[in-house]
């Protein structure tokens, strides 16, 4: 999320800002509604779901006890790609 910021913040430190805000509210929300997200079309793991917030993804984990978030990536990125080249089993 940081990378994110700090891309938009060149242009707008105002929408930098809000993208910030929005994404950590998002993710806090998981904590009541955590399959309120789509499942990812990616993966194979229905566990896996994501949500989207302007053009980003945030990509999360749902397992009995606890929402993780695995990723905030630009919607244009290849996640199948991503998680090959970093070794993810989704």
């Amino acid at each position: 999320m940081a990378a994110a910021a700090e891309f938009i913040a060149r242009d707008s430190a105002y929408y930098a800002s809000a993208l910030v805000r929005e994404a950590r509210t998002a993710a806090l929300s998981l904590s009541y509604f955590a399959d309120r997200g789509r499942r990812v079309p990616e993966g194979n793991d229905p566990a896996i779901r994501e949500l989207f917030l302007k053009n980003y993804r945030l990509i999360y984990q749902v397992t009995p006890h606890a929402v993780f978030i695995l990723a905030f990536i630009h919607g244009a990125r290849d996640l199948a790609g991503l998680w090959k080249q970093e070794g993810k089993p989704y």
